[in-house]
């Protein structure tokens, strides 16, 4: 089970365009706490806290503690709005979480055994499908990870959902078959094939234009022959 992070935060009293720009004004960037049947709560984030989780990356499975004024509230950061020309974080979005309600969260999922996969070694290449998995599954509970082992896979095989590791008690929200989370497909050409192919195509391009003096010049001397013959009809 993941750990909470606790992110400090200070309360906004009124909501609206005005007082958010005043927001980003004082150095802060605007956000909101909503769900579980509460009334919203306006918050103001320090930016630098913003960018160090969404640095992090898995920040939408990511579980924190919110603190405004002493007052703690558990929460997922379900969006962040940027700036379209400075990409700074604008807004942010939690949602609050209730035990015993089930949410909706992404987890990632981690490759195990790369290095011993049967298919990788024989030059087979890993397909990933879905590098994360959406799940319902109560607050309390939510996997940090989900793993899937490579370590007996040989070309053409998958993984799929069931063969997930670490899944407890969560449910995909894709619930009409086993979906696929990645494969191990056949080789491709490698690049050294690619550039031999390209060599010997442009060496047979160019052995035509080797003899100036042999071949291509009948070649010209037949294509000019009609014309003169063609001449004398012009003088009926």
């Amino acid at each position: 089970m993941a750990n909470f992070e606790t992110i400090a935060a200070s309360v906004r009293t009124r909501a609206g365009k005005g007082v958010a720009r005043a927001t980003r004004r004082e150095g802060l960037v605007p956000g909101v706490i909503y769900g579980a049947k509460q009334e919203p709560t306006l918050i103001a984030v320090d930016p630098r806290i913003v960018m160090r989780e969404l640095k992090r990356g898995g920040w939408r499975s990511r579980l924190y503690e919110i603190s405004v004024d002493g007052v703690t509230s558990r929460a997922l950061m379900r969006d962040v709005q940027f700036h379209p020309v400075s990409d700074q974080p604008e807004h942010i979005d939690f949602q609050r979480l209730a035990a015993g309600e089930r949410i909706r969260v992404s987890v990632q999922v981690s490759f195990l055994n790369e290095a011993t996969s049967p298919g990788l070694k024989r030059g087979g290449v890993l397909n990933v499908v879905r590098h994360t998995v959406e799940v319902a599954c109560d607050p309390d509970n939510i996997p940090e990870k989900f793993e899937a082992d490579l370590g007996a896979l040989d070309i053409n095989d998958n993984v799929r959902w069931s063969n997930l590791l670490g899944v407890g008690d969560t449910r995909p929200t894709i619930i009409d078959r086993d979906f696929v989370i990645a494969t191990i497909a056949p080789p491709t050409v490698s690049a050294e094939q690619i550039a031999e192919a390209a060599a010997a195509a442009a060496a047979a391009a160019a052995a035509p234009a080797k003899g100036k003096g042999g071949k291509a010049a009948p070649a010209k001397a037949a294509a000019a022959a009609p014309a003169k013959a063609a001449a004398p009809a012009k003088k009926k």
